[in-house]
């Protein structure tokens, strides 16, 4: 990785932590499902209002962290986030009806999306124009803890028979990040570039383009994750081989972030991004046209997926000032796009049958390219960059 003062690598190795918990919390909740519905008395229909309690969290976590972490040292906002979420961790087992376990669902929401915007934001703040690599790093470290915890969920219950001693292992992990947080300084925000080029001036079409893509990516991945699954059911796949796909989708996705590391240390992220969108474009082909196994595509398109986010998360950091407000409207754009783009596939694959699926991401991948290349040329015409 680039190099970087040693008060910066510090806080960066807290931020691996804090990521690895929210991570942890949030993918908690899809394998936990029937025993909260058990615990809660409701049917699997009724228990999915919990997705929605989150998102609606998230959106107003990606609002609220943005202005505290500009008005307040970043560690102490972090680290407030990550008290809240462990209060939430601990109560979920508690929360014996729905209305309560809705409740303490969007506040862990909430705090999920502000340790995680908040941590994004002074990762930047710490690296400066060298932060692409760290920001990959940072989101395999996310996608370490999706992936991790259900594993924590069959310990627990092999070893203990209940599921929440889950959530409270969770919430320990968390709070032990506290002190190793509050030992350091928060990072600020840069008043210009180490090489003393001033910050970019505010432009409102880069930063619109920008939501859009962000919107757009996290919709696409939404996508493709929570829908892969019924449309190989669609086609006749076996239901455990069909349920495999998205687990290949996230590996793929885990595995591409640590290799977009180096990648990011060698070439521009406009060739990165280019080199993603490519990528997923002919995966999406291959599965239209049937060139590869259903496998192979949640691989390569997990792979295209993987740096698309953090990469482009580096390059606005590059391309404009990256206040906690504007990192907050970026969450709060991508959480949006979670809720909208996927609601799409369902309606498409009862309408169209399974070959409006492809059809869809291809759709997705074109806007994605369509947009970056708006912002390369809306970038050249107002910096000459």
């Amino acid at each position: 990785m680039p190099a970087s003062t040693p008060h910066a690598r510090r806080v960066t190795h807290r931020y691996f932590l804090v990521m690895l918990a929210v991570g942890m919390s949030g993918g908690l909740l899809g394998p936990a499902l029937p025993h909260l519905a058990a615990m809660t008395g409701s049917s699997m229909g009724q228990i999915s209002v919990l997705f929605t309690a989150r998102a609606l969290g998230n959106m107003l976590g990606s609002l609220l962290s943005g202005r505290l972490v500009d008005r307040f040292p970043g560690h102490r906002v972090v680290a407030a986030m990550l008290l809240l979420m462990a209060a939430g961790l601990m109560l979920v087992p508690f929360s014996q009806g729905l209305a309560m376990l809705t409740g303490v669902v969007f506040l862990l929401g909430l705090a999920e999306v502000s340790a995680n915007a908040g941590s994004n934001t002074l990762l930047l703040w710490a690296h400066g124009k060298d932060s692409p690599p760290w920001i990959s790093a940072l989101h395999f470290c996310f996608g370490l803890g999706n992936t991790l915890v259900p594993l924590v969920l069959v310990a627990v219950l092999a070893l203990t028979g209940h599921f929440a001693w889950a959530f409270w292992a969770v919430a320990l992990y968390a709070l032990l990040l506290l002190w190793p947080l509050a030992r350091l300084a928060s990072p600020r925000a840069p008043v210009a570039r180490e090489d003393d080029t001033p910050v970019p001036p505010a432009d409102a079409w880069r930063l619109g383009l920008l939501l859009f893509m962000f919107g757009l990516y996290v919709g696409m991945e939404i996508t493709f994750a929570g829908w892969v699954t019924a449309y190989a059911t669609l086609r006749g796949m076996p239901g455990e081989e069909a349920a495999m796909l998205a687990t290949l989708f996230w590996l793929a996705l885990s595995v591409g972030r640590l290799l977009a590391i180096p990648l990011l240390r060698r070439f521009s992220p406009w060739w990165v991004l280019r080199g993603c969108l490519a990528l997923g474009l002919a995966s999406a082909l291959a599965l239209q046209l049937d060139w590869l196994p259903l496998g192979a595509v949640s691989l390569l398109f997990g792979l295209a997926a993987s740096a698309i986010f953090p990469t482009l998360f580096g390059l606005s950091n590059q391309l404009m000032a990256m206040s906690g407000r504007t990192t907050g409207m970026i969450f709060l754009a991508a959480g949006s796009g979670a809720m909208a783009v996927p609601s799409l596939a369902g309606p498409l694959l009862e309408g169209l049958g399974t070959r409006s699926f492809p059809l869809l991401l291809m759709a997705l991948v074109g806007l994605l390219a369509m947009a970056l290349f708006a912002l390369r040329a809306r970038v050249a015409r107002t910096s000459g960059g």
